[in-house]
């Protein structure tokens, strides 16, 4: 079949790497996509919130499938867009509607949906203009710290965890009366903070039925030892070693299967992916939040590991078959780390030739693009995240130290990246 995925980052190239390797693949696009994507597949210049383009396209090229890989479009109403036009509705779409997507589009709703079914997060009550003078109140004698989270999509930086009672009233009048985060933060979460080691979970569901995917931790700090300002990702590992099985089973009977069920008591048109950001509090799972699709760069190591056929996966999911599969997982660890632009996740340099990528193909890893663009025959750098590396290893140790053998080969002006991601669970060397 003829696919179209919609996006343009490391995420988007490691779905495309996936799914050309599918015998059910004829033509993949990627729209935008980067220069990664252009090895596989072939790139298309549209927007992914242009949904008259890419439903013209997917007709125009026979496409039957469409995979969404950013939360924008979701949320914005892509599924609804092509479920619901006759000329479209025969394209299998691997995403959730708008009303399901204001898991990830509203914290206010996520947590209301948390509290319907009883599923484990953090206390919290929401403000907004109409109730600001409690909101204040409410903020003075909060436990420190205390976490405010715009309602809405704010690119990554809603979230705001405040030492102080100035602080967070400061950060509130922000976000409320000065519009810091334009409308996304008109309604603001006010969130008790939890000590504890963050994870991700991956369900892939077809609204009814569901199959867990690999688990992965990623690193958000730029610095390294996890300090420094908060990135869209530094790194990624998987398996998670503290997600044993215990652990585990708490997480699929309190966490995804009461989520699974209440969004079908909901009707809520889901057939796709449903991220749990989650924390481990001593050895409880609550939910620090949902994502509506794949993390990043957390996909560059869970879809690695994942031994199915993608194409087959994903159709599963649109035909509402998944009790009929089976998840196959590698057993290696498989590590990425990020190489990102000088001055990121700041004011961040790009425009910089990349060289190496050739040299540095070795087996066992992948490279993956994620803010890249074709000039000619250069590789140019585009956005603050620029590269990923993703290994296998027997264990994280060893899958660390490929893929930094790899990154060192590795350069543009300005490279970064962390050489200590999963620095807890795997034994490093020195630093020189």
């Amino acid at each position: 079949m003829n696919i179209l995925i919609a996006g343009s980052g490391g995420r988007e190239h490691a779905l495309a790497w996936k799914l050309k390797q599918s015998h059910l693949c004829e033509q993949l696009y990627i729209a935008p996509g980067n220069a990664g994507t252009g090895t596989v597949g072939t790139n298309v210049p549209i927007s992914v919130t242009d949904f008259a383009a890419l439903a013209a396209f997917c007709i125009k090229n026979q496409v039957e499938m469409l995979v969404v890989g950013p939360e924008e479009p979701l949320v914005k109403g892509i599924y609804d867009h092509f479920t619901t036009n006759p000329s479209l509705s025969h394209i299998m779409v691997i995403g959730p509607s708008k009303q399901a997507a204001k898991l990830e589009g509203s914290k206010a709703f996520a947590k209301e949906f948390m509290q319907r079914h009883d599923i484990p997060t953090a206390g919290y009550r929401e403000f907004d203009e109409t109730n600001y003078p409690e909101g204040t109140e409410y903020i003075k004698t909060h436990p420190l710290p205390v976490v405010l989270k715009a309602d809405g999509l704010a690119a990554g930086k809603g979230v705001i965890i405040c030492t102080n009672h100035i602080e967070a009233l400061a950060e509130f009048e922000l976000m409320v009366q000065q519009a810091k985060f334009g409308d996304a933060g008109k309604k603001v979460v006010i969130e008790e903070f939890l000590t504890g080691i963050e994870l991700s979970v991956f369900a892939l569901t077809d609204g009814k039925n569901y199959v867990l995917l690999p688990e992965a931790k990623d690193y958000k700090r730029v610095g390294k030892g996890d300090t420094g300002a908060n990135t869209g990702g530094m790194g990624a590992v998987s398996p998670v070693p503290f997600a044993d099985e215990i652990f585990m089973e708490k997480v699929i009977t309190r966490i995804v299967e009461p989520s699974i069920k209440g969004l079908q008591k909901e009707n809520l048109d889901y057939k796709g992916v449903v991220f749990f950001g989650l924390i481990k509090v001593k050895d409880e799972p609550f939910v620090i939040e949902y994502n509506c699709r794949f993390g990043d760069p957390e996909t560059e190591v869970v879809i690695p590991r994942v031994e199915n056929d993608l194409v087959e996966l994903f159709t599963a999911v649109a035909q509402q078959r998944l009790n009929e599969i089976t998840i196959k997982v590698n057993p290696q660890a498989a590590v990425t780390v990020v190489a990102v632009s000088s001055g990121y996740p700041g004011n961040y340099q790009a425009g910089k030739s990349i060289s190496g990528l050739e040299d540095a193909a070795i087996e066992g890893s992948m490279i993956f693009h994620a803010g890249t663009t074709q000039e000619g025959t250069e590789v140019i750098s585009k956005g603050g995240r620029v590269l990923t590396v993703t290994s296998y290893g027997d264990n994280i140790t060893d899958a660390v130290g490929q893929s930094m053998y790899v990154m060192e080969n590795l350069f543009f002006d300005g490279i970064y990246y962390r050489d200590d991601i999963g620095y807890e669970f795997a034994t490093l060397p020195p630093s020189a």
